[in-house]
């Protein structure tokens, strides 16, 4: 944990950035902070496992002193400490400092875990916040189109001329054709009055005469095609809505992976963008490798293992004791245990004591066992590498096509606002109907809401690559 902490220090970078809100996640996520005391209370277990055993303190004591050459015992008392074979505290050391680094392995998967998801949710925040702005700006084109067919519908000509320009939206322009009559179009001809005058009311239309009939034909159809384009407005006004309810929801739980409360604002800045990556093969799989941490655990758990091994050796040898002990004499009146110079004096012993390992099928059992689960993570890691692998070709393969997808949506939505630019002025000259436009404007906010998801998943599959090479470059970059 100690190394890797430099590597999300960054310079300051503003409130709208993906980097500070994985900064602020990895502060307060508290899966983070619980792998963090996780990983300090391995470490305390360090200097558990290369300390000495404790010293065995032993007390006698006679209620009735007991008569001993030389004078009279009232009691005794011996320390005793054990001291293991050569080189056992060191290897419980490594094995214990092998588990500890485990666990950081453990923790950076959990930071890398949690950036991939701070960064997954953001991208889908942006691509919802996109395809939100091109909803709008799409509503822009239909309120400029249904301007024009009101234009059309009120013209005596039944159109415009070819290079006049879209009308200003005016009040009566912007309401509902339904609200539309003759005091309303003041502005116009006697001709286009009497046509308006006559979709409103059809009982009008049946009393004109045979030299009205083109002119009511003219008036309904134009009447339609206003209709047909609020009724897209409306569809699109909905799917506004739907996509602020989105982006409310989306936040909330982008908030939660940051641990804060679900209701504060979160800024993803003015449009998504397609993050740059270059991918090499070789140098990834090498640092998939070399960094991983999935990788990195197995491998420290196979060392812890290694350790374990070699400490269960050092086990099968003896256990050397060394000690005290003294006794407290007292004189002795009779003579017959009482010895000149000696009568009354306590005594003080040394002690050597050792352990005798004579039952080998226990620890050569724990050497196998330690040797086996050593192999044993090292298939895991050969498994556990080739599954990474495989992750990898299949985040760049899926990479490679969001790359393509995006340059086709480019393409197309350049070609379909082209398209439109067009076709709307030969809705304007009649030469095209209302049909055609409302398709090409579909297929103008269908390819821009795909870009915006072709760019989404591109993102969100650098992100996957770079969890798995467990590259944080990314974060030091705004």
């Amino acid at each position: 944990m100690m190394g890797f902490a430099p590597r999300i220090r960054a310079q300051e970078h503003s409130s709208d950035s993906l980097t500070h809100y994985i900064q602020v996640a990895i502060a307060n996520n508290p899966g983070v902070k619980s792998q963090q005391f996780a990983y300090e209370a391995f470490l305390e277990k360090i200097p558990q496992a290369g300390a000495y055993p404790d010293p065995e303190l032993s007390i006698e004591a006679y209620t009735m002193p007991m008569e001993i050459i030389g004078g009279r015992s009232f009691g005794t008392a011996s320390i005793m400490q054990m001291f293991p074979w050569f080189g056992t505290r060191k290897a419980a050391r490594t094995e214990a400092g092998h588990m500890a680094n485990m666990q950081d392995r453990q923790y950076r998967e959990t930071v890398d875990d949690l950036i991939l998801q701070v960064s997954t949710q953001w991208y889908a925040m942006q691509q919802l916040k996109e395809q939100l702005r091109n909803n709008e700006e799409n509503r822009k084109l239909l309120e400029q189109l249904e301007q024009l067919a009101i234009r059309k519908f009120s013209a005596p000509s039944g159109g415009t001329t070819p290079g006049s320009a879209p009308p200003a939206r005016s009040e009566a322009a912007a309401a509902p054709v339904s609200a539309l009559s003759p005091s309303a179009m003041g502005g116009m001809s006697m001709g286009s009055n009497t046509r308006a005058a006559s979709v409103a009311d059809p009982a009008m239309n049946m009393s004109s005469g045979p030299a009205m009939g083109g002119m009511s034909n003219g008036g309904q159809s134009g009447m339609s095609e206003v209709l047909r384009i609020q009724l897209e407005l409306v569809a699109i006004e909905n799917s506004i809505e739907s996509l602020h309810s989105q982006i409310k929801a989306e936040k909330a739980r982008f908030n939660t992976l940051l641990n804060r409360a679900s209701g504060e604002e979160v800024q993803l800045g003015d449009e998504i963008h397609q993050v740059t990556f270059s991918a090499d093969e070789t140098a990834a799989l090498s640092a998939i490798q070399i960094r991983n941490p999935m990788l990195g655990m197995i491998t420290e758990e196979g060392l812890a293992y290694k350790a374990k091994a070699e400490m269960d050796r050092k086990m099968s040898y003896p256990m050397i004791g060394l000690g005290v002990a003294y006794m407290a004499v007292g004189k002795s009146s009779n003579t017959m245990f009482a010895m000149d110079g000696m009568n009354g004096r306590d005594m003080v012993m040394p002690m050597v004591t050792m352990s005798l390992p004579v039952f080998r099928k226990k620890y050569d059992a724990q050497q196998r066992e330690g040797r086996l689960w050593w192999k044993s993570s090292e298939e895991n890691f050969r498994n556990t590498f080739n599954r990474l692998k495989g992750d990898y070709y299949g985040f760049k393969s899926q990479l490679d096509d969001a790359g393509r997808m995006i340059r086709l949506y480019e393409k197309q939505t350049a070609l379909a606002h082209t398209t439109y630019q067009l076709i709307i002025k030969e809705f304007v000259t009649g030469r095209s109907d209302l049909t055609n436009v409302i398709q090409v404007q579909r297929q103008l906010l269908d390819y821009q809401l795909k870009k915006a998801e072709a760019i989404t998943n591109y993102n969100t599959m650098v992100a996957s690559i770079r969890k798995l090479t467990a590259t944080y470059e990314h974060i030091l970059i705004d």
